[in-house]
């Protein structure tokens, strides 16, 4: 028998009507927190993606924002971002057949070959130690932003918009378990489970590192995340990079 989903323990939640950004939001409120907190904006007026690209958040679709203080360096506090990944795998899952859905490298989520959601990490540090990290997740619910064109992967929206409340409970409950499988087994099986939804796994791609563009066979990623391309030239492991196929 199906049971209701029930927030997680150990964690507290601030949902806004309106912010900027619930990054920066998060990053705002980071001195005050006393646990690890998502905040929800029911409605974004100033969200960005990577490399500083916007990502508007009409009211219907869904923004929040992780706050955590994550032991370790900044490559351990960067696995996060496929931890939040194989948390909005599932719990999009629960909306529609999972087949419909892949993972893109390094933080997109792909329904039917669109950009149907995106996670951007942000951190303050103290040193070589993170203080804060902000996991900001976006997801197209309801509605397919305006605007965006000739995009590689262009945006999809859900086909039934559930709550965006309602869909945090269940994203909280699937990312709560992701950090305890982190603690009691370390990264290999979330990274185990992030392959198995990755998109173009074992086929051609092309990697934009901004530096040099790279088109080889995806062949896996590593320990610390790393996209592992098999190149004419040999193999290459990119930590970040703009990936298209």
């Amino acid at each position: 028998m199906s049971t209701e989903p029930v927030w997680p323990e150990g964690y507290a939640q601030i949902v806004r009507e309106t912010v900027d950004s619930t990054n920066a939001e998060g990053l705002r409120l980071a001195g005050e927190l006393e646990y690890p907190t998502w905040i929800l904006g029911l409605e974004q007026t100033g969200a960005r993606g990577r490399r500083g690209h916007g990502w508007q958040t009409p009211r219907g679709n869904f923004a929040a924002t992780l706050m955590l203080r994550p032991t370790g360096t900044a490559g351990w506090a960067a696995l996060r971002s496929f931890m939040a990944a194989n948390a909005l795998f599932e719990t999009l899952a629960l909306y529609m057949d999972r087949s419909r859905l892949a993972l893109k490298w390094p933080n997109d989520v792909l329904l039917d070959g669109g950009k149907v959601a995106g996670i951007l990490l942000e951190t303050t540090s103290n040193g070589s130690q993170i203080d804060w990290l902000a996991i900001g997740i976006g997801v197209n619910l309801a509605h397919v932003p305006p605007g965006i064109r000739d995009a590689a992967f262009p945006p999809v929206a859900m086909d039934e918009a559930p709550d965006p409340e309602d869909f945090l409970l269940r994203l909280a409950g699937h990312y709560a378990t992701q950090e305890s499988i982190l603690e009691q087994l370390g990264f290999e099986p979330i990274r185990e489970k992030w392959l198995r939804h990755a998109a173009r796994l074992g086929e051609v791609i092309t990697a934009d590192t901004g530096q040099e563009e790279l088109t080889g066979v995806f062949r896996t990623i590593d320990e610390a995340g790393q996209l592992i391309l098999d190149t004419p030239q040999g193999e290459r492991r990119i930590a970040a990079a703009d990936i298209f196929f």
